[in-house]
């Protein structure tokens, strides 16, 4: 007969973001909306492919600001009956979309880059460097204020990063715009479109496997399965391990399941605590058997 122990321990880690920084974000969201909209008329009535580029790039980043505020307004939900890990994964689903979208953006502005490269355009140097120095100030601004709680929330760095690269990005199209002003270079402004596009398309397929990985259940990165056997093992009173399973719940928040030969059930909190603070696994389901059952498991 199977001694079965159940028993599922949860040390849950909050980062913590107030409700001004999140008024204030919704504010930049507004504010980077209008910015993308100025620069899309702006780039259309002087025919700049990279002050287009730039409003593109500017588009996703503000919806990187929506998902970082919708996360932080769904992750406040308490876990329900049909969802019992809560809804941390709606950012990981945001943040695939956003992905996709961005990529799009990405190729569409490779496209047209390489085609003004070819077959330069005249544009406004004038307005474009107008409307670039307001994209400037406004993106500075944005990034100061993500800034804030950019040391302890994942979700902020990237939002504060990106709005940073933002602000890079309108120096780059106010060059191309002085760059025509001065010295009437127009394809200057198919180079900045393409560095612009070969960016978004960067930073689209480095976070790709990572999002995929968290949707697919797999193991984090920045954890080996058999290092955290071999510390279960090391415990005493702990006989053998088997059945293990280790999956991110959200980007930081990993789970473990497995099944431990021994006669103490008591150790199961001491376990939970071990892997909590050598591996920051927050989610340990842990069963004690008093034999090995590997011949009953199927994973």
């Amino acid at each position: 007969m199977h001694k079965h122990h159940n028993e599922h321990t949860h040390c849950h880690h909050h980062e913590e973001v107030s409700e001004k920084s999140v008024k204030l974000l919704m504010f930049s969201f507004v504010i980077n909306m209008l910015l993308s909209a100025a620069e899309i008329v702006g780039g259309i009535i002087s025919g700049s492919m990279a002050l287009i580029g730039d409003a593109l790039h500017n588009t996703s980043d503000a919806l990187s600001i929506l998902i970082a505020v919708i996360a932080f307004k769904i992750g406040h939900k308490k876990a329900s009956g049909k969802y019992t890990y809560g809804f941390k994964r709606a950012e990981v689903i945001g943040g695939f979309v956003n992905l996709i979208l961005l990529f799009i953006s990405g190729c569409y502005l490779l496209v047209e880059g390489i085609e003004r490269l070819i077959f330069p355009q005249t544009i406004d140097g004038v307005l474009i460097v107008w409307i670039s120095v307001l994209a400037l100030i406004i993106d500075s601004v944005t990034a100061k204020i993500s800034h804030h709680h950019s040391h302890h929330s994942s979700n902020m760095k990237m939002v504060f990063v990106h709005n940073l690269a933002d602000a890079f990005g309108s120096l780059g199209v106010i060059v191309s715009g002085l760059c025509v002003m001065w010295f009437g270079i127009y394809y200057v402004d198919g180079i900045v479109a393409l560095l612009i596009a070969f960016y978004m398309i960067f930073q689209a397929v480095i976070a790709f496997p990572q999002i995929v990985n968290i949707l697919m259940n797999a193991a984090p990165d920045n954890i080996n399965i058999e290092e955290v056997k071999q510390v279960i093992l090391q415990i005493d009173g702990v006989k053998g391990v088997h059945h293990i399973h280790l999956w991110c719940i959200s980007e930081h928040d990993f789970a473990l399941e497995c099944h431990i030969e021994s006669c103490k059930t008591e150790i199961i909190p001491q376990i939970s605590l071990i892997l909590k603070r050598k591996f920051n696994i927050n989610h340990c389901n842990i069963q004690v058997e008093d034999k090995n059952c590997c011949e009953d498991c199927n994973l």
